[in-house]
């Protein structure tokens, strides 16, 4: 099953799954967004829009999705936000260099089958200077999780891997630094991470 067709058959029932565990963990992610500024914001694997009511107000927000079944779940959750929605694909983003002040990418790296190639996508269409939110569920270097590794290749083929090793991903970005890498639910499975660009 392709990873389009697996997020299409789980749109309805994504939001019972993932909403209310993660809500306070995004929305702590999220609040490193300043309050005012106007900046170009891309929410790099919008789901079904679970972070647009977290989001302030004051910036230019593109949403982009893999799916149109999650992207229209997203569209009555954009209230009053600037908000332009868009089917592409984070491993491959449609969008020129440069081009935003913040990526925002939550329980997207672990989805993609490139985890490396997202990320650098995500750095690409940075300015220099921005910052990359990122939330999700990470494996460190060395760490043993037998049982993560071994139902990895299932998990992944329905919706998500279990044993991505961020570090890993973030060696081939090489002009991205960590700002902050804080453990924040399962343990230090999920990690709330800050990284920005060079200058």
């Amino acid at each position: 099953m392709s990873l389009k067709t697996s997020y299409t058959l789980l749109a309805p029932l994504y939001d019972c799954v993932v909403g209310p565990p993660l809500r306070r963990i995004r929305q702590a992610s999220l609040a490193r967004l300043p309050p005012h500024g106007g900046l170009a914001v891309l929410i790099d694997g919008i789901g079904t829009g679970l972070d647009l009511p977290l989001l302030p107000a004051a910036h230019r927000y593109v949403g982009l999705d893999l799916t149109r079944a999650m992207l229209n779940k997203a569209q009555p959750r954009r209230g009053a936000l600037d908000l332009t929605l868009v089917q592409g694909d984070s491993q491959g983003l449609p969008f020129r260099a440069a081009a935003f002040d913040v990526v925002v990418m939550h329980l997207i790296l672990a989805i993609v089958p490139d985890s490396a190639r997202a990320l650098r996508e995500a750095a690409r269409v940075l300015k220099p200077g921005g910052s990359i939110l990122l939330l999700d569920k990470f494996l460190r270097r060395g760490e043993r999780a037998p049982l993560r590794r071994i139902l990895s290749p299932l998990a992944a083929r329905i919706a998500t891997r279990l044993d991505v090793v961020f570090e890993d991903a973030l060696a081939t970005a090489t002009e991205l630094t960590v700002v902050s890498d804080q453990p924040v639910l399962a343990r230090g499975w999920f990690r709330s991470i800050e990284l920005r660009k060079a200058a």
